[in-house]
């Protein structure tokens, strides 16, 4: 596969990280020469310095003969313009951009981006994938990390332990002994800061976040055996009113939600904007930061303070301080991986990175054929891949026990049908089965190999 991304800022440099792993031929373009300079130097990649949607450019990066252009630099104009010359340029098949800007992503323009239009194959919204990520989040107070799989029926949950939990020094194997109705997995552990994928043998800790699939319908159960108190978020606090703020409290709003919100932003003009467009939604003009704004919107009674500002220190000092006058829960954005083992130390629940769920949204759609979805863990340490089990797999036909899965994977789940399935030795594995797979980073290439999983573009 050769393809050419645009933009090595974080979105960028992680794509080019997750496809040059997968052995692709991949080109970077940029024109700071100090990021281009840091992808060739760390990674097995080609790169061109200058500006992404002139043609001369495109043709030094090799358009001539790409399969695939993903258009990711901080400018939507330059995004938009970069797949136009792709495609009446060169006639690269497949183009991908990501577009921030609300009045590009409004349904009613949607016919924009047709092939005899502005050819863009697929549009990616980082906020609105945020704000979904925010409110699943917020739907599942007690994880820091969630996420759906197989049409919703399937739930991953980052849940970290503390010494209330029940089953601590517990084999996984005893686990599921004596919680044998219960469809809950455990994938994946991350102690000391290493992630890893446990074997049935392995304990947890106080202190452990673990990743565990489980049955949608089972969630609260096992949250209760994992020492986890669920309560309904009733009131919000969101601070900052840009568009991911805007998308969460206009969500909120629109999907008639329980829970009532009130939004700080700092800025005049955007605090304004957002108070005309919101209708039951108080909008309050002020410094997140301060201790009287945040009293102002009833801070100390709030279920939830979501730190949604474009600064990763605003949201964390934000959340610490909500924290401290009385907010039961902090969920903030972290763009930098760097800052997220700091978190749990600073009394946060929950985080949201904004590059993770971007890069997430785009390898689903680069993998294509029976990948049904991807999903980026932690500093793209590892995925979550489902898929369908074709009849060419080598997995097909044979009961769990008997395939040989690589060290770092782990099965989450199997669905025959409509029947979802708790993985185990005797299960067997059929040709139409869609399965949800964790995968460390540097398995993933194996993992597709098992599935037989073939790129399809067109």
């Amino acid at each position: 596969m050769k393809i050419i991304i645009c933009g090595a800022g974080q979105v960028g440099w992680q794509i080019a990280r997750h496809l040059a792993n997968e052995n692709n031929d991949v080109t970077i373009v940029d024109r700071n020469s100090d990021l281009v300079r840091r992808a060739t130097d760390s990674l097995d990649v080609q790169g061109i310095v200058g500006f992404a949607s002139y043609p001369d450019i495109l043709a030094r990066a090799g358009a001539v003969d790409a399969d695939m252009i993903i258009a990711a630099t901080h400018s939507d104009e330059v995004n938009m313009v970069t797949c136009q010359v792709a495609h009446s340029a060169f006639n690269i098949p497949r183009k991908i951009a990501r577009l921030r800007a609300q009045s590009y992503l409004d349904a009613i323009y949607s016919d924009l981006y047709r092939r005899d239009h502005m050819p863009i194959d697929v549009v990616i919204s980082p906020e609105s994938e945020v704000a979904d990520a925010v409110l699943q989040r917020l739907e599942t107070p007690a994880a820091f990390d969630t996420e759906f799989f197989l049409d919703g029926c399937l739930q991953m949950l980052g849940i970290t332990l503390d010494e209330t939990c029940p089953v601590l020094s517990t084999p996984l194997r005893q686990l599921s002994d004596l919680f044998s109705t219960l469809s809950a997995v455990v994938v994946a552990v991350r102690r000391a800061g290493i992630l890893f994928v446990p074997s049935s043998g392995d304990q947890l800790f106080s202190g452990d976040s673990c990743y565990i699939f489980v049955k949608k319908s089972d969630v609260q159960r096992v949250l209760e055996v994992f020492g986890k108190i669920t309560k309904n978020q009733e009131r919000a606090v969101i601070v900052g009113a840009g568009n991911v703020g805007f998308a969460v409290a206009k969500e909120l709003e629109s999907k008639g939600s329980h829970i009532r919100a009130k939004v700080v932003e700092k800025d005049r003009s955007i605090a304004e904007n957002a108070a005309e467009a919101l209708e039951k939604t108080i909008v309050l003009h002020g410094d997140g930061l301060s201790s009287e704004i945040l009293l102002e919107a009833n801070i100390e009674r709030s279920d939830a303070v979501l730190a949604v500002t474009d600064d990763d220190k605003t949201n964390l000092l934000v959340s610490i301080r909500a924290k401290s006058m009385g907010s039961a829960l902090a969920i903030c954005l972290v763009n930098d991986p760097s800052m997220v083992p700091l978190l749990q130390a600073m009394g946060i629940d929950a985080y949201i990175n904004p590059r993770s769920t971007t890069v997430s949204s785009i390898l689903r759609h680069i993998r294509h054929g029976r990948v049904r979805d991807v999903y980026s863990v932690g500093d793209a340490e590892a995925e979550v891949i489902e898929a369908q089990v074709l009849s060419t797999s080598t997995i097909a036909g044979y009961t769990i026990r008997e395939i040989e899965f690589p060290d770092g994977v782990r099965i989450g789940a199997v669905r025959k049908g409509t029947n979802l399935h708790k993985p185990s030795g005797s299960l067997r594995i059929e040709e139409g089965d869609q399965v949800v797979l964790f995968a460390l980073s540097d398995t993933v290439k194996e993992v597709e190999n098992l599935l037989q999983v073939t790129i399809d573009f067109f």
